[in-house]
């Protein structure tokens, strides 16, 4: 069965608190490339140390491999 993103869209991704999460998460991603580098952050993640993506303090950050951010338990 074929995926359907629209419905994926407004089910999930429409939804005021995801998107508040999509925000913050952008949000932070902005502040490392500000204190870091864009190029400290090329094919990396920003990692959120205690999981709360709407904690953006600097102590909470780190730039982390894709693949050690995404394999981490939620």
């Amino acid at each position: 069965m074929a995926r359907n993103y629209r419905q994926e869209y407004d089910r999930y991704h429409k939804q005021p608190e995801q998107r508040k999460r999509n925000a913050s998460r952008k949000r932070a991603r902005r502040l490392m490339i500000k204190e870091k580098g864009a190029a400290a952050l090329q094919g990396r993640d920003v990692d959120h140390v205690d999981r709360n993506a709407n904690n953006n303090a600097l102590s909470n950050l780190r730039i982390a491999s894709k693949k050690r951010n995404r394999s981490r338990n939620s």
